[in-house]
């Protein structure tokens, strides 16, 4: 029994509950309160009737005594000497058919001749205050002759309708409470519990969904063929195509994620990241000039030869060892790589991103690159060995066309880097008159003088003169890769 009623209160902590006992508990109070009132009504007036047991003696005496002949006081008096002491009678009052008084004695009642008269039958009333009962017989119960009025004490009918109601009263509250009491017993097991744990399934499933598990449901021991059941087999239906669609969506994601970051790494490869960024909000052409930027080509000496000596997936693949070591380089110093065109190679210094030093990195680049191709041999046991052109000067830098797009350079900066290079001197690194005075007060260089470019006429040129000891970056670094023999 104590546990049952430690589950009750404890079940009444429930919002639901509450209300449910509460609705319960007053519609069985409104219904016994619609039982109860007219009953009350119905028990004061039988009451109330048996009040005029003791009047109807008072009315049956005078009215045997009119007949015999006496006065009307003798009437009274009569009535008077017949009343016990304790008599539930407080007055009378006796009037003549037309209305004259013959005689009041004791409390006057409220009813009037003119009601009496009125009605022609016995008028029966209760005054304000609900502690007198008046009864009025009409003439015709005295040969026509007399109107009787008897004022009752009711005080005694109130206390006892006082004492119907109370015992009513806490009968209705003991009858209420009892079915209260039963009817949430019932919906603990049937209703209230099953909600309950219907609302924590869905706060674990709330939880559950953002740490991608499944929960172990309590509403998953229901089994129940009735509507709450199939709520609860809907629910758990629910959330597994939900968990479902949550964790596909997911692998999707992951999955177009990782092919975003493909995608931006191929990009990436194709185009320097500001002109990549520039490229997903921008449509059309993109192009930027650049007052001063240093180029450099660089081309494979006699591999036109090397062709026609060696299968062509041995060559790629020796072309792609000695480009992606040029590839590193350029990462290293962060250099501009700009294309391969068969086997020469393009880069640039000072752009996108404008930098001072354009062209002492670009210098550094050229003397790793020979010092890298030098590990690289041919098939008689020779190494490779490089022609490098490098100028400076303006250029313009940007993307063109829709399709299988490049940044590529323009101007005639790059032409004549170009043609430095291909006037070159195998393994030497040749630049331009603008090239070299950016360069002359750090390193030293072979006045070619003045030669011939294709295109151009008369150029003043330069060699790069390598010192005894190891190049050194304007920063301190060592340009020396560590590279492997192929």
């Amino acid at each position: 029994m104590a546990s049952i009623l430690q589950s009750s209160v404890g079940l009444l902590r429930s919002r639901l509950s509450r209300r449910i006992v509460a609705w319960v508990f007053l519609s069985i109070i409104t219904i016994e309160g619609i039982i109860f009132v007219p009953a009350f009504f119905r028990r004061r007036r039988e009451n109330l009737r048996e009040l005029e047991v003791v009047s109807s003696e008072v009315l049956f005496n005078i009215k045997n005594n009119a007949m015999d002949g006496m006065s009307p006081a003798m009437l009274l008096d009569e009535v008077a000497q017949s009343l016990k002491p304790d008599s539930v009678i407080r007055g009378l009052g006796l009037y003549k058919a037309d209305g004259t008084v013959v005689e009041i004695m004791g409390e006057a009642p409220e009813i009037t001749w003119a009601q009496v008269a009125q009605q022609g039958t016995v008028v029966r009333q209760v005054n304000q205050a609900g502690d007198r009962y008046d009864v009025a017989w009409p003439s015709h119960f005295f040969q026509d002759d007399y109107i009787l009025m008897v004022r009752h004490d009711a005080t005694g009918v109130n206390r006892e309708m006082v004492q119907y109601a109370l015992a009513i009263a806490g009968l209705v509250i003991i009858i209420s409470a009892f079915v209260t009491f039963v009817t949430i017993l019932v919906l603990e097991r049937i209703l209230i519990v099953p909600i309950l744990h219907l609302r924590d399934d869905l706060m674990a499933a709330g939880a559950a969904v953002g740490r991608d598990e499944q929960p172990q449901f309590h509403s998953a021991a229901c089994h129940r063929g009735d509507e709450l059941g199939e709520v609860v087999q809907a629910f758990q239906d629910m959330y597994g195509r939900v968990w479902q669609e949550i964790r596909d969506r997911k692998l999707a994601q992951a999955a177009l994620q990782e092919e975003k970051q493909k995608s931006e790494k191929l990009l990436l490869n194709i185009l320097p990241m500001s002109i990549a960024d520039q490229l997903k909000v921008e449509t059309g052409a993109i192009a930027s000039r650049f007052d001063e930027a240093t180029i450099l080509f660089a081309d494979i000496v006699d591999f036109t030869g090397l062709a026609a000596q060696v299968s062509p997936s041995e060559l790629v693949q020796l072309l792609n060892d000695i480009f992606s070591a040029f590839d590193c380089i350029a990462d290293r110093l962060g250099l501009e790589k700009i294309k391969t065109i068969g086997d020469a190679y393009m880069v640039v210094g000072g752009l996108p991103t404008p930098r001072a030093d354009h062209a002492e990195a670009i210098l550094a680049m050229a003397v790793e690159m020979l010092q890298v191709t030098k590990t690289f041999q041919r098939g008689d046991g020779n190494a490779f060995q490089l022609r490098i052109g490098i100028n400076t000067g303006p250029v313009v830098a940007g993307v063109i066309g829709i399709k299988k797009f490049s940044y590529d350079l323009w101007g005639d900066a790059v032409n004549i880097a170009s043609r430095m290079e291909s006037h070159g001197v195998v393994d030497r690194i040749h630049i331009s008159a603008t090239t070299y005075a950016h360069l002359k007060d750090r390193h030293q260089f072979e006045d070619r003088g003045c030669i011939h470019i294709k295109g151009r006429g008369e150029m003043h040129t330069y060699l790069y003169q390598e010192p005894d000891d190891a190049f050194t970056l304007p920063w301190g670094q060592t340009p020396h890769p560590q590279m492997t023999d192929v």
